[in-house]
């Protein structure tokens, strides 16, 4: 697994999770869309995450997403508990659906041959 990517994935996850939990606590339209708009963002974190490993192998790009979907959502999820918009049971169900799509991220790139095209001389 790539360190760099990982941490820049989950990052950039984390950034817009947080930012649509602090945007849904005071606009409910955005508040009713916080699992849609957070598997989306998790995956997008996945799909960073194996763009930024390239050329990567799926089962390495569908760890990785995997990871970077999960923390992200963890923590826009954990934001949200704690300024009281989702219970606590949201913690578990939340990080392990943006894991998912955070792994199915990754694995798409990694099909789409890992985000660059390859030169052969």
């Amino acid at each position: 697994m790539s360190n760099r990517s990982l941490v820049i994935a989950t990052l950039v996850g984390t950034v817009l999770q947080v930012a649509m939990v602090v945007l849904g606590h005071t606009n409910p339209a955005i508040k009713n869309l916080f699992a849609v708009g957070g598997m989306g963002i998790s995956f997008l974190a996945g799909v960073l995450y194996a763009i930024l490993a390239r050329p990567i192998a799926k089962g390495a790009a569908a760890g990785g997403g995997a990871a970077a979907g999960a923390l992200c959502g963890f923590l826009g999820i954990l934001v949200s508990f704690l300024l009281g918009d989702v219970p606590a049971s949201l913690l578990a169900l939340g990080t392990l659906s943006s894991g998912v799509t955070g792994a199915i991220g990754g694995v798409l790139v990694a099909l789409a041959g890992g985000g660059r095209a390859e030169v052969r001389a």
